[in-house]
């Protein structure tokens, strides 16, 4: 009787797969599958091979990702692109959607950047994935740099010198503070 009473009281959503293979995505298998139109109505990413739905963005999120976004593009002029809210071509598994990056310049008709000198993600909802997850795709991609704007306690954390899929330096700023891009130190 116990038995029934904790598979009665299991949901899909609390499910883990053990002990089984997982089949995951390569960046080439979800491009398809996004050309085709199946994610049409959804807003997901690639990580490390897996779907991942994004968090719905609220207007503080706007704002904060459209300014920081002009400021950028101010600032950086036409040495790299400004790049907001489209795919990454992080890892082989990998396509995220970062908030913003900055890649250096390039021919990008055919596929998207690789590389990036600043990625920076706007966190309200999503603080522990920017965090987690996020911190170390982008540690172990071309990326020299990784930012979060954290909405909900007012900070920006700066992370720089990655080793591994680690950073190595997380600094963390205030509102007020000034921050220079590594490769365009301002």
């Amino acid at each position: 009787m116990a038995c029934r009473t904790v598979v009665e009281a299991m949901s899909v959503e609390a499910v883990l797969i053990r002990n089984q293979p997982l089949r995951r995505l390569t960046r080439v298998e979800y491009d398809k599958l996004v050309a085709q139109g199946v994610f049409a109505e959804e807003r997901v990413e690639l990580v490390f091979g897996m779907v991942v739905a994004m968090s719905p963005i609220d207007p503080k999120h706007v704002q904060s990702t459209a300014r920081l976004g002009k400021r950028l593009t101010t600032a950086i002029g036409d040495r790299a692109l400004v790049i907001c809210q489209s795919p990454l071509a992080a890892t082989e598994d990998s396509e995220p959607e970062p908030d913003l990056y900055v890649t250096p310049l390039g021919d990008y008709w055919t596929e998207h950047a690789s590389r990036a000198h600043l990625i920076v993600e706007v966190a309200n909802t999503s603080l522990a994935y920017d965090r987690g997850e996020k911190a170390l795709l982008y540690g172990s991609s071309e990326v020299e740099e990784y930012w979060i704007v954290d909405l909900v306690n007012g900070l920006v954390e700066v992370r720089r010198d990655r080793d591994a899929g680690t950073w190595r330096s997380v600094t963390t700023y205030r509102r007020g503070d000034t921050i220079h891009m590594l490769a365009f130190p301002m």
